[in-house]
């Protein structure tokens, strides 16, 4: 079972140093840096590479041919800019990596029934941050979350249930196992999930149903409107 450290993740340590950069009035050929979070979708053998930027954008890297993760789909942060010279190659947008970095991407876990779950994926409570790295898109759902950690190298366990409910078909339900680390640190995390093809089966938009423990006690629920990933 995958398990997940306390983290402040790449994207905002480079917005921090990107922003120092921006400081300079005088630099007129200051060009502004894009944060997204994309799926990095090599071909058959890795000659070539595009990026998911959205449901329905794709952007293609100027300054790389080849994925850096091999020829294995992968979700990853990324800090681009526009990209010099041709701006478009047939109908991909053509951009400039400044960096980007891979997400711990996990499957959704089998529901065991709610005391059971609660038993094997643990049971201590988790927020979900409201961020533009919690997003559902192109196949996945992306979490950022926010827990207190007693020792920020202990390893803590993420992971999401898809819960059978006949009323919400698209619910799922994040549990959160702190293995005994507790603690007043706190900290965030990145996930990403891939979801079940249940929830790319709909010819139209969907809602799906994100319920975690809050730390204020109650069970929260999130909404996500979700476009079905057609490949």
């Amino acid at each position: 079972m995958k398990k997940i450290f306390a983290l402040m993740t790449v994207a905002l340590l480079a917005m921090t140093s990107f922003s120092l950069q921006s400081c300079d009035d005088d630099n007129d050929d200051y060009v502004p840096t894009t944060y997204a979070v994309v799926t990095v979708k090599p071909n058959a053998d890795n000659s070539s590479f595009v990026m998911q930027l959205n449901d329905s954008v794709q952007i293609m890297a100027s300054n790389m041919v080849t994925s850096p993760f091999g020829t294995k789909e992968k979700r990853a942060l990324i800090g681009f800019t526009a990209a010099d010279g041709q701006q478009t190659e047939g109908e991909l947008t053509r951009v400039k990596v400044l960096w980007m970095d891979s997400i711990l991407t996990k499957p959704v876990a089998r529901d065991l029934g709610e005391e059971a779950n609660k038993e094997t994926y643990g049971d201590e409570p988790i927020e979900v941050v409201n961020s533009w790295e919690t997003v559902a898109e192109d196949g996945y759902i992306n979490l950022r979350f926010r827990g207190y950690w007693g020792d920020l190298k202990k390893a803590h366990t993420i992971n999401l249930v898809h819960r059978t409910d006949a009323n919400r078909p698209y619910l799922l339900q994040l549990y959160h196992d702190n293995m005994g680390d507790e603690g007043t640190i706190v900290a965030d995390g990145l996930v990403g999930f891939r979801l079940p093809e249940a929830f790319n089966e709909s010819d139209e938009p969907i809602t799906i149903t994100l319920q975690y423990e809050s730390y204020s006690g109650k069970l929260k629920t999130v909404a996500f409107k979700y476009i079905p990933r057609k490949d």
